[in-house]
């Protein structure tokens, strides 16, 4: 997934979960966050951000706030994608080149089943599959951590995934981890123990839970490797 164009910035200050205050070229400038978590480790005053420009003229915001450059001590920064709506079209892209089911396999997005809609319905032959897609942007000393803040939909879609292998279904989650760097994922377990618990319960009853790191440029994101899994209960990071 490529944005259009890219414009830098230094983060100033975030007034609430949409919008953000960001100095470009010397003026500070009201624009879009792309993400609605907390990302109280990453949103940091002073920190440089990459901002996709908008090509529409009608909108209140010309700038979306979407990757960060998430200072490290002793390291150089680490890049990370925080658009919340990029991992499901970087998925898509992925799932079409055939790496993870076949490249002949049909693939819709946004399917309902029963009380919840799926990220992605598949159909490769005979399988019958659904796909939740969870973007994460949480990480400490490499290793990444969701959900940044609690997430009771997400509870809920990892329920509705068990009731789909009793119907016989196939069920997937995967964690779209949008940077590089990453040992493996953990169930943050401190902010939400609930959703650690339910995906622990619903790998124990079928649903394979996978994840894989993004390589990221400021204008460009792409699913690259596996990372392991650790369902262990712990603390979480954060």
């Amino acid at each position: 997934m490529k944005y259009k164009r890219i414009e830098v910035g230094r983060f100033v200050s975030r007034p609430n979960r949409f919008i953000a205050y960001v100095e470009i070229g010397g003026e500070v400038e009201t624009v879009h966050v792309k993400n609605t978590g907390r990302c109280k480790e990453l949103l940091i005053s002073g920190v440089k951000v990459y901002l996709s420009v908008s090509d529409n003229p009608l909108r209140r915001t010309k700038y979306d706030l979407i990757a960060v450059e998430k200072e490290r001590n002793g390291k150089a920064p680490l890049l990370i994608n925080m658009d919340s709506q990029i991992p499901n079209y970087v998925c898509e892209e992925w799932l079409k080149k055939g790496l993870l089911f076949s490249k002949d396999a049909k693939i819709k997005r946004e399917y309902t089943y029963k009380s919840s809609r799926f990220d992605f319905y598949i159909e490769d032959g005979e399988r019958k599959i659904f796909l939740e897609v969870k973007g994460c942007t949480l990480e400490r000393d490499g290793i990444a951590s969701f959900p940044d803040a609690p997430t009771e939909r997400g509870v809920k879609h990892i329920k509705e995934l068990m009731s789909a292998i009793d119907d016989g279904y196939e069920a997937y989650v995967l964690f779209v981890i949008q940077m590089k760097e990453i040992t493996e994922i953990r169930p943050n377990d401190t902010m939400h123990k609930a959703f650690g618990d339910a995906l622990r319960e619903a790998r124990k009853n079928g649903v394979r839970v996978i994840a894989y790191d993004c390589n990221i440029m400021p204008d460009e994101i792409t699913i690259d490797k596996e990372i392991s899994v650790n369902l262990n209960t712990g603390e979480g990071i954060l």
